[in-house]
């Protein structure tokens, strides 16, 4: 029968995930996408812990902050109104109070500095090649925090700039966890704000800078969810209404080709599994109180129950014991 797609076939990793692998990731929406997938399958994942960020620099940059575990320069904090951010992470990191702001970011960051000490992957997306650099301190921030535009300098990074940020970046990390290996994607989600002419411009420096640094670090490889939405899916139906963002059904799709890479087989065994398990705690049942209903609540918490030993299952256990008469 003729083929009408190319679907992407990818081999196994040499290097495997299990459920107790610690993982973390950073980097744009789509990173968050996979990382919630991480944690929605019990997986030991630490997901976008400084928020969404885009840029290769910044991303470095945020993940370097925990690596030394040090306090953040008082020159990245500034007042908005009445409201305090800082320059290098989302705005999701905001207060009223800036010693509040102060206390929280390092929070974060020391938290992140145990978790990336025994963390066996590190999953990184960059979404844009596009950066904004301040005119005041040279530096190129990770949010603009909608400060006024003639405060920065836009600019588009070469692919040497973010590979002599990796390699900085890199040797940090491998000082503090010599064992982590790293999973390079570009985000799929298209950035039309810099025109679809300029996005195509930063996703190609970007992919560039991916096969540079792939192909120079060891314990690096490159993970092509860019490749898998634009060739293998390649249709307008996998986009959500904006038309730039993967629907939920493309982003499963990629996790699942993501699973079947780098998830040993154990944990695929355990994915399938949770897979029925996680539709029977969502199904709503036209009759909650009938016999069957109930017999069906019953068989769910007995599979609960047999999965114990190897992922925490309290959470769900409740959801179901509320739900039984």
């Amino acid at each position: 029968m003729k083929e009408f797609r190319t679907e992407l076939t990818l081999p196994k990793a040499n290097a495997r995930m299990n459920l107790k692998s610690g993982i973390l990731t950073q980097g744009s929406c789509f990173s968050e996408a996979i990382g919630h997938r991480f944690k929605l399958h019990k997986m030991n994942a630490s997901v976008n812990p400084f928020g969404v960020i885009y840029n290769p620099v910044s991303i470095h940059k945020v993940l370097t902050c925990s690596l030394f575990n040090e306090p953040l320069p008082d020159h990245t904090f500034l007042q908005h109104h009445d409201i305090h951010y800082n320059f290098n992470f989302h705005s999701e990191f905001s207060d009223l109070h800036k010693t509040a702001l102060i206390s929280r970011l390092a929070d974060t960051v020391e938290t992140n500095h145990f978790f990336l000490k025994d963390a066996e992957w590190l999953l990184i997306t960059y979404g844009t090649a596009w950066v904004y650099e301040r005119k005041d301190t040279g530096e190129i921030v990770a949010n603009c925090h909608k400060m006024p535009a003639d405060l920065f300098t836009k600019s588009l990074l070469r692919h040497e700039d973010i590979l002599s940020s990796f390699s900085t970046f890199f040797h940090s990390l491998k000082q503090l966890n010599p064992k982590i290996k790293i999973i390079l994607t570009v985000s799929p989600v298209r950035h039309v704000k810099d025109t679809l002419e300029l996005n195509s411009v930063s996703k190609s420096v970007l992919r560039l800078a991916c096969h540079s640094v792939a192909g120079n670090f060891n314990g690096v490889e490159y993970f092509p969810a860019f490749e898998i939405m634009m060739d293998d899916l390649r249709d307008y139906r996998f986009y959500k209404p904006d038309m730039l963002h993967p629907t939920e059904e493309a982003e499963d799709y990629i996790w699942e080709k993501f699973l079947a890479r780098y998830a040993d087989d154990d944990t695929i065994d355990f994915m399938t599994k949770w897979k029925a398990i996680l539709s029977a705690i969502n199904h709503k049942a036209f009759h909650p109180e009938s016999t069957s209903h109930q017999q069906f609540l019953r068989h769910t918490l007995k599979k609960l129950g047999e999965l114990k030993s190897s992922v925490d299952v309290e959470e769900e256990e409740l959801r179901i014991k509320n739900r039984m008469l």
